[in-house]
């Protein structure tokens, strides 16, 4: 029989996420982790000895397309919804000041 998760591991594991949960939270996640482990341990009753471990539930072959060189769209075309632009370039505010070191 499985081990029911109680508050106290709740709390830490919140803890370790860095979430501020309430008393009410607390009671909430307490049951439905505990719901959730119990059907995982009903999931470790399968017997799946001649189940072939998986990777993924699709099939995939190599989804990558082939890296063929294409004319590009041009300085205008790209620049043309620019909100700013100094010729050829985007414009874009300065976020670095004199004293950054940068």
């Amino acid at each position: 029989m499985p081990r029911k998760i109680d508050a106290e591991q709740v709390r830490k594991v919140a803890k370790l996420s860095r979430l501020d949960l309430s008393d009410a939270e607390i009671a909430e996640f307490t049951d439905q982790l505990g719901a959730i482990l119990e059907y995982v341990e009903k999931m470790n009753e399968l017997d799946t000895t001649e189940v072939e471990p998986l990777a993924h539930c699709l099939p995939i072959s190599n989804v990558f397309r082939a890296d063929e060189v294409k004319p590009s769209l041009g300085t205008e075309k790209v620049l043309a919804n620019a909100p700013e632009r100094e010729t050829p370039f985007f414009k874009v505010p300065k976020i670095l000041d004199d004293n950054s070191g940068a």
